[in-house]
């Protein structure tokens, strides 16, 4: 299995975790800690589009096309 799909997968995980553990405290407390869950994917979302952006690079690279694009 390819490095890449491990990161996807691992980050999937943890986002199902987090998910789990936010409705847990949700369900304790009765208030969403709503800036942690924005920050908390808009970091994940950043870490798969930045790992797509190299593997984008990549393939192009390996077809012999311009990288520039």
């Amino acid at each position: 299995m390819r490095f890449s799909k491990i990161i996807v997968a691992a980050v999937i995980a943890m986002n199902a975790l987090f998910a789990i553990a936010v409705l847990a405290v949700f369900w304790h407390t009765g208030s969403e800690p709503a800036v942690l869950v924005g920050a908390w994917f808009a970091f994940t979302g950043t870490e798969l589009m930045s790992l797509a952006s190299i593997t984008k690079i990549k393939e192009k690279r390996r077809k012999g096309g311009d990288t520039n694009e």
